[in-house]
């Protein structure tokens, strides 16, 4: 998902190098948005690592 974000990051600045206004706004919102769903899939997942190796039989 990650690698998402930076394409459409990427995308975005190509976008707005040759005057695509719209283009690269769109584009920079959608990475914005992967970026943010990454980050909370990644808290998520480090938060039940971390309480999945405290269980005590």
């Amino acid at each position: 998902m990650l690698r998402y974000a930076l394409a459409f990051f990427i995308l975005a600045l190509v976008a707005a190098f040759f005057g695509f206004g719209g283009i690269a706004s769109a584009s920079a919102g959608i990475a914005k948005i992967l970026f943010f769903v990454f980050l909370i899939v990644f808290a998520v997942t480090a938060v039940m690592g971390v309480t999945a190796g405290r269980r005590v039989p």
